[in-house]
């Protein structure tokens, strides 16, 4: 299993939702964070398991969460390109390198 790199812009995504989602109700940000670090952990391991998507990109979903991980597979490991939510437009992160 390759470790996954997230682009700067992504991480702040990510620390965000972590720290909006605790705000709303304690405990909730763990469990996103958990879930993103299952996912995260699945493209690892699979690189080509998420659904292909724009950009030649993938997407994995965290479980129970509106968003979606947006990465791309590198040569030396997985990079993460945001945490997107689903009302958000769809590749806000196109930009990111």
């Amino acid at each position: 299993m390759k470790p996954v790199r997230f682009l700067e812009e992504a991480q702040e995504e990510f620390l965000a939702q972590v720290t909006y989602y605790e705000e709303q109700q304690k405990g909730l940000g763990g469990r996103f964070s958990q879930s993103v670090e299952m996912a995260t952990a699945l493209a690892s391991a699979h690189p080509k398991l998420g659904s292909p998507w724009k950009l030649r990109t993938r997407r994995v979903f965290p479980k129970d969460f509106p968003f979606s991980i947006v990465y791309r597979i590198e040569p030396t490991e997985p990079v993460v390109f945001a945490i997107a939510h689903f009302r958000r437009r769809p590749t806000y992160w196109r930009h990111r390198r």
